[in-house]
């Protein structure tokens, strides 16, 4: 990178991190501008990568582009610069999400852990049964406290509440299954062969619990348990919540921010994370996902946890693919 503006080179390895991001059914719902004066890259949504039954209000969309923004701020910074991000610059381009100005570091101190940049290429979706090794407070003290720099609050549930939150989600694992418009839309994205670059090929979509206890999502929305082999799961699930005091589009990105450094941290743990979305999918669900202790809190996402067999990795599209270097495909978007 040159003292003004970054080369070809760091500008795919940028691109590149941002989009080793999680989103929904692996949708990459993403595209990057680059501007020159000053060098700033542009996050802006892909309302055609969205998902018009499951995700209405584009809140996963944004929070996905959170996640892309955390992990470009830490590639920013590893490659010594000073990332200045704004998240929704432009009230008259709803379209674009965020920008990170790249600016020259003002300390030779790292905003963030060289072992976070290291954790981006490592960090899949794991699907699979965990030990149930139960994870060190020290650990889970790392995850809250990642979540409150990026302007969330990170809880673990009581044993009762993990309990409560798996039947919300199995509850809208069951609406899910039973909906013929969201079925055919999850089943879009699902068992993509070995030639696709968007999506979850069928190595990562992971067996049901054989407990019925853990409701893994079934992406074809037709497997059962007679049709999908099931393993035994963890009999004690780790799960955490992920919320914010307000739920604008703002406190989206944010959470998707939140949401990133977790899984991070978690990775350089050892740890194995997956998403259980369901419930925030179902506007009445997601409302009964709100702790008693916290009712004005918005559940943004909930995590599972633990130790076990890394996911697979699923694919991404090249840099190339999302880049947009004259702004002409990106201004004047509409979101979902």
């Amino acid at each position: 990178m040159s003292s003004t503006y970054p080369d070809s080179s760091t500008l795919e390895t940028l691109i590149s991190a941002a989009v080793a991001a999680p989103s929904m059914h692996n949708t990459q719902p993403w595209r990057f501008r680059l501007a020159e004066e000053p060098p700033t890259v542009e996050i802006h949504a892909a309302p055609e990568q969205g998902l018009p039954r499951e995700d209405p209000q584009g809140r996963g969309l944004h929070i996905a582009a959170g996640a892309a923004l955390f992990n470009l701020r830490v590639a920013v910074t590893h490659l010594g610069w000073k990332p200045v991000t704004r998240l929704l610059p432009d009230p008259h381009d709803p379209g674009l999400l965020a920008s990170v100005r790249i600016a020259q570091q003002a300390s030779a101190r790292a905003l963030h852990a060289a072992e976070l940049y290291e954790a981006i290429w490592r960090r899949h979706s794991s699907r699979f049964p965990f030990t149930g090794e139960v994870v060190p407070g020290s650990v889970m003290n790392d995850l809250v406290e990642a979540a409150q720099l990026e302007g969330a609050k990170m809880t673990v549930p009581a044993p009762r509440e993990t309990e409560r939150l798996l039947r919300i989600t199995a509850e809208a694992e069951h609406r899910n299954h039973f909906d013929p418009y969201r079925s055919a839309e999850s089943r879009r994205w699902a068992s993509r062969d070995e030639a696709a670059d968007t999506g979850i090929p069928s190595a990562a979509l992971g067996p049901q619990d054989a407990f019925e206890q853990l409701p893994m999502r079934d992406f074809s929305a037709q497997r059962s348990m007679e049709r999908l082999p099931a393993r035994p799961f963890e009999r004690t699930p780790a799960l955490v919540s992920l919320a914010t005091g307000h739920d604008r589009r703002s406190d989206w990105l944010r959470a998707g921010q939140s949401l990133q450094h977790v899984l991070l941290v978690a990775t350089t743990h050892g740890l194995g994370t997956s998403l259980l979305h369901q419930a925030l999918e179902w506007p009445d669900l997601r409302d009964e996902l709100r702790s008693p202790t916290a009712p004005f809190d918005h559940i943004q996402m909930l995590i599972r946890l633990g130790y076990g067999p890394e996911g697979p990795a699923t694919p991404r599209r090249s840099p190339p693919m999302f880049l947009d270097l004259d702004g002409t495909a990106c201004r004047g978007e509409s979101l979902p």
